[in-house]
C-alpha cells in the first residue's frame, strides 16, 4: 500500500500528512517529496533542504540528485521495525547520496534508539579517506538542515554528538572506529509512530 506524503511539505503552514498503513515496508512507495540542494552554506560548502514549495533549481553539488517527479522510494535501509520519521530520513539519505550502499536499522542495543526503530546507521564507504569524511560531513549537514522534517533528535559522527539544537560536543573514546562512529553516521529521530494504523504528521 502507498504511503502518501503530499501534505508533509506544507506541515509548517499547518498542513497534515496522512500516512496510510502498509504491511510490508519494502512496498511503501509513493512518498511525495522532492530534495533539492540550496546555495552553499556551511563548512563543506553545500547546504540542503526539503523545500516547502517548488522553487527553481539552485546550483550545488547534489543538484543532479533531485528526487523527481513525485516519489521517494525505499532505499538501502531495511525498514522493518522503523518508525515513520526514521524511514523518511533513511529514504532521503539513500536518494540524495547514492554512494551509500548500507544503512543499518533495528537491532538489539542497551539504548532505546535502534531497538525502538528510532535510529539508523549510515555506513560510510572508505570512511578513513578524505572523500569518506567529506561524505559523512555532507550527510550530517543535510540531516541537520532537515531536522524538523525528520523529527531529528541527534546525530553522532566521528566521536561528536550533534543535538537537534545546540552546540556539537565531543564524546568519550569508546575504543574502536565503530563504537566511536567513525565508520558510520548515527541518525536518531523522535519516531513519529510505526507505519500501521492511521498516523498523522503535524
Amino acid at each position: 500500500m502507498a504511503v502518501p506524503l503530499a501534505g508533509l511539505l506544507s506541515a509548517a503552514a499547518g498542513g497534515h500528512a496522512h500516512l496510510d498503513p502498509f504491511p510490508d515496508s519494502r512496498d511503501a512507495t509513493g512518498w511525495n517529496t522532492e530534495l533539492v540542494a540550496t546555495a552553499p552554506n556551511g563548512p563543506s560548502g553545500t547546504h540542503y533542504r526539503i523545500p516547502a514549495a517548488d522553487p527553481p533549481p539552485l546550483p550545488a553539488s547534489r543538484a543532479a540528485h533531485r528526487i523527481d517527479p513525485e516519489s521517494l522510494p525505499p532505499g538501502v535501509a531495511p525498514e522493518a521495525g522503523l518508525q515513520v520519521k526514521t524511514i523518511l530520513a533513511a529514504r532521503a539519505v539513500s536518494a540524495l547520496f547514492p554512494e551509500i550502499m548500507q544503512i543499518g536499522g533495528v537491532r538489539p542495543d542497551s539504548m532505546r534508539w535502534h531497538p525502538n526503530g528510532l535510529a539508523i546507521d549510515v555506513m560510510i564507504p572508505d570512511y578513513a579517506s578524505p572523500e569518506g569524511r567529506a561524505l559523512g560531513d555532507e550527510i550530517v549537514e543535510f540531516v541537520l538542515a532537515n531536522g524538523d522534517r525528520f523529527g531529528l533528535d541527534h546525530i553522532i559522527w566521528r566521536q561528536t554528538y550533534y543535538p537537534r539544537n545546540g552546540t556539537p560536543r565531543p564524546m568519550a573514546d569508546r575504543g574502536s572506529d565503530n563504537a566511536n562512529h567513525y565508520n558510520h553516521v548515527h541518525i536518531a529521530t523522535t519516531g513519529g509512530g510505526y507505519p500501521s494504523g492511521r498516523t498523522f504528521l503535524r
